[in-house]
C-alpha cells in the first residue's frame, strides 16, 4: 500500500502564498496602530492647508488658475515620500528586533518578505491619499476632466507610493539604525516638494536650483496629475515641462526597479 504524496504548489503559486502571508502579518500589526494613516496623511494636509488654502490669494501662478487647485497635486503626491521613514523604520526594527532572522529560519522566499511588507505600506499609503483626497475636496479642489483620466493621475502616484516604499526599505536595509533613520528620512518629505513644481511653478524658483526642480521626478508626477486631472499646469518651454511623461516613466522605472534589486540583493546578508 503506497501513500499518495500531495503535489508541491508551483514556484510562482507558493510565492504568492508567501507573499500574501506576510502581507496579512503586516497588516495585523497595522492594524494596532491606526495613527499610522494620519501621519502619512498629516505634512500634505499642513502643506495644503498653509499653502492651498490661507495662501491662495498670495501665490500667482505664471499660467493662471487657481491656486487651491495647483496645490492639491503637491500635496497628494507628498503622500508617497511620506511613507519612506515608516517603512524604512520598521524594516530597521525587524533587523534590530530579529525578526529577519525567524524569517531566515522559515522555508519562504527571501523576497516573499519584502514583497509582503512593501504590499502592506502600499495600502496604509493608499488610505492616506484617501484622506488626503477628502480634505482637498473640502478645500476647493475639483479635477475638471473625465473619471477615467482622474482614476490615471490616482493610479499614477500609486505607483510612485509603491516606489518611495522601496527607497524606505533600501534605506533601512543601508543605515540600518532606527535613530538614524529617524533623522535622515524628514528631509525627503521636506526637501524634495520644495525642489520641485508642487507648491510653486519652477519660472518662480531661483535660477540656481531651477534645473533641479525641472528635473525632479515629483515634478515629473505632479505635472502628469495636473494634466490628468485638468488642473492648472507649469508653463512648458523645457523638456521636462512639455514630456512629464517620459521623465516620470523613466525615472520612476529605474527608482523601482533599482531600489527593490539592491534591496533583495542587500536582505540575503541582513541580520548574518
Amino acid at each position: 500500500m503506497t501513500t499518495a504524496v500531495a503535489p508541491r504548489p508551483a514556484p510562482a503559486a507558493a510565492l504568492l502564498t508567501e507573499v500574501a502571508a506576510v502581507t496579512g502579518r503586516r497588516l495585523r500589526h497595522l492594524r494596532r496602530a491606526p495613527a499610522r494613516v494620519l501621519g502619512v496623511a498629516l505634512s500634505p494636509l499642513v502643506s495644503m492647508v498653509m499653502l492651498g488654502y490661507l495662501f491662495r490669494d498670495s501665490i500667482s501662478l505664471p499660467a493662471g488658475g487657481s491656486y487651491g487647485e495647483y496645490v492639491f497635486a503637491g500635496g497628494a503626491v507628498q503622500v508617497a515620500l511620506a511613507c519612506v521613514g515608516p517603512t524604512a523604520v520598521s524594516v530597521a526594527l525587524d533587523l534590530q528586533g530579529g525578526m529577519t532572522d525567524r524569517f531566515r529560519s522559515l522555508p519562504i522566499s527571501r523576497s516573499a518578505v519584502l514583497f509582503g511588507h512593501t504590499l502592506a505600506d502600499l495600502l496604509v499609503g493608499l488610505l492616506g491619499l484617501t484622506v488626503v483626497t477628502g480634505a482637498g475636496l473640502l478645500l476647493g479642489w475639483r479635477p475638471n476632466s473625465g473619471p477615467l483620466r482622474v482614476l490615471a493621475g490616482f493610479a499614477l502616484i500609486a505607483v510612485f507610493v509603491y516606489a518611495m516604499l522601496w527607497l524606505g526599505v533600501l534605506f533601512a536595509l543601508t543605515l540600518r539604525n532606527v535613530e538614524t533613520i529617524s533623522v535622515i528620512t524628514p528631509f525627503v518629505v521636506i526637501v524634495l516638494p520644495f525642489l520641485s513644481n508642487a507648491f510653486l511653478a519652477p519660472q518662480n524658483i531661483p535660477s540656481l536650483i531651477r534645473p533641479v526642480a525641472e528635473w525632479n521626478p515629483v515634478s515629473a508626477v505632479i505635472a502628469c496629475c495636473r494634466r490628468l486631472w485638468g488642473n492648472p499646469a507649469t508653463a512648458g518651454g523645457t523638456f521636462p515641462a512639455d514630456h512629464p511623461w517620459v521623465v516620470a516613466g523613466v525615472s520612476l522605472g529605474l527608482l523601482l526597479a533599482l531600489c527593490s534589486l539592491v534591496s533583495l540583493r542587500r536582505y540575503r546578508t541582513a541580520g548574518a
